[in-house]
């Protein structure tokens, strides 16, 4: 098949073990993919370095994971990659749902303006892969060592030995703290023998993504088929990404065999059913997928931490898979950099635990009700699903129950131990543990004035109450912001350095802020801890 993208291939560098040098890390990432890289740069943000060792020397084949969530494209503008995103990427927002050949309905995902980053960007998942080594590389503080398999996992009290291969010779490598980003089908995962558990679904679908010769009359919206008439009895979902490459999935159903359905001869057909017989494409990219929605019953062990699809897998409708391995990437590196620094203790990297696995069985629940809306298994449920899109044609409460994949929102650690509980009246805003709202500024947006620290956002000129130390913002108490934050000249947000609410008070006072910053790394309950004893 041609393609429109040449993997670069990275080179092989001699690791200093081969020669009798080094032999220790303070952090060793396992897997150079999407998530992997994102922990890397992220550590590197807060002054962290880290090995990253990948058993292959490129980017990923093919484009993958390819919607990227406003929440994601947040993270990726905190660490320097977010222009380059909207740069590159393809925009969109508007949903729309056909039942047969006729509109169902439509959706917009961010009615209201005033938002740096919008509801969705599409972009191929090895365009964002060479960006991230690119800013690993400049960081200076990340080893990239590709071509470098951990073929065996020792866990200790006091860190991890691995021992790695290379072309040129093995060697063992001590981390203090390995993550263990190597997605689906994990080496770290399987040395410690750890199972899913959850569900895999008996269906299968087919990727196809294709660069069009001919025009076609689509916009740049997410179209999903229930019932198509070019693919009568099955669903169908339509992205546009960008060089001109369109993907389509096709629900094949659980007795089609993977590897006939991937042949060209067998896709084609397919996709001129849907595009017209003259259609003129090339075929860049075909995958078949099954649906999985399952995780590890526990994502830290020790000094491991699995990150992304080596902890957890979900079917792809929703966007939710390197969505959600993102945002891990996005709650650990901050913590295990305070751990790191002497800032937290140890107990902190419990939290990863406490807020990623509620996360992800939010996910998981997602993931589910919309495989099984998507491909029911029984005639009653069949029946169920026509019903509900014939009436949501007319009537806007049969539009909640239809599911074509509920897209990707980021979870709210409101049940997290580092999340202050309210203590004054709110009528709005976002609350501890929801992620900050973006708002327009006089000098740009909201978020981009937080950064990767904790910080104090205050409602307000001339305010008093702070924390020594602790980085302040200042935004009017009026506008568009305010409204946002349902605040008052005087209301300040403590924000956690992933940009959640850690606290929010009315009128703070230096002991409950000592008390929220306490909570935010930890502390809190160490000192609990020692009061008890």
């Amino acid at each position: 098949m041609p393609t429109i993208y040449t993997n670069p291939r990275f080179p092989f560098r001699r690791p200093p073990e081969l020669d009798g040098k080094g032999g220790s890390a303070r952090v060793v990432i396992v897997g150079a993919g999407l998530v992997g890289l994102t922990l890397a740069l992220d550590l590197a943000r807060h002054g962290i370095a880290s090995v990253v060792l990948d058993d292959d020397d490129t980017v990923s084949f093919g484009s993958r994971a390819i919607c990227f969530a406003k929440r994601s494209l947040e993270i990726y503008d905190r660490l320097g990659l977010g222009q380059k995103l909207l740069d590159k990427g393809v925009t969109w927002k508007v949903g729309k749902v056909f039942f047969g050949s006729s509109l169902t309905y439509a959706f917009d995902l961010l009615p209201e303006g005033g938002h740096r980053m919008p509801a969705f960007v599409n972009l191929q998942q090895y365009y964002l892969e060479e960006w991230l080594v690119e800013a690993c590389i400049e960081t200076g503080l990340i080893d990239l060592r590709w071509k470098s398999r951990v073929v065996s996992v020792d866990p200790r009290d006091d860190g991890v030995r691995l021992d790695v291969e290379t072309p040129e010779g093995a060697y063992v490598l001590e981390a203090e703290w390995l993550a263990a980003c190597d997605g689906a089908r994990s080496t770290v995962r399987e040395a410690l023998g750890l199972p899913f558990v959850g569900q895999v679904f008996r269906d299968r679908f087919l990727i196809a993504d294709i660069v069009l010769k001919t025009e076609v009359p689509f916009p740049t919206e997410r179209w999903f088929w229930f019932d198509p008439p070019f693919h009568p009895g099955q669903s169908v979902l339509l992205h546009k990404q960008p060089d001109g490459v369109w993907r389509i999935d096709f629900q094949l159903g659980w007795e089609a065999d993977p590897e006939e359905e991937k042949r060209p001869e067998r896709v084609a057909p397919r996709i001129r059913a849907m595009l017209g017989r003259d259609v003129v494409f090339d075929l860049e990219w075909v995958s078949v997928y099954t649906f999985r929605c399952r995780r590890l019953e526990r994502f830290r062990h020790g000094r491991i931490f699995f990150v992304g699809d080596s902890a957890h897998q979900v079917s792809p409708f929703g966007a939710r898979g390197g969505n959600g391995g993102i945002q891990d990437a996005d709650n650990l590196a901050w913590k295990l950099a305070a751990v790191l620094k002497g800032m937290a203790p140890d107990g902190l990297l419990d939290s990863y635990d406490a807020e990623r696995i509620p996360a992800t069985d939010e996910n998981i629940l997602h993931s589910t009700r919309a495989t099984d809306f998507i491909t029911p298994k029984t005639e009653a449920a069949r029946a169920y699903r026509d019903a509900a899109l014939l009436l949501a044609r007319e009537h806007a409460f049969a539009r909640e129950m239809v599911n074509s994949g509920r897209l990707s929102l980021p979870h709210s650690y409101a049940a997290s131990p580092l999340s202050t509980p309210d203590s004054d009246a709110w009528a709005g805003g976002p609350p501890p543990g929801a992620p900050c709202v973006d708002a327009p500024l006089a000098d740009g947006f909201l978020l981009n004035r937080l950064g990767n620290d904790p910080v104090l956002l205050r409602f307000g000129d001339g305010i008093t109450g702070s924390l020594p130390g602790l980085h302040t913002v200042t935004v009017p108490s009026e506008g568009v912001a305010a409204d946002r934050y349902a605040a008052s000249a005087g209301t300040a947000y403590l924000v956690r350095p992933d940009q959640h609410v850690a606290a929010r008070f009315r009128t703070p006072s230096t002991d409950c802020l000592a008390a929220a910053l306490a909570r935010l790394y930890g502390r809190a309950a160490v000192e609990a801890a020692r009061e008890a004893a």
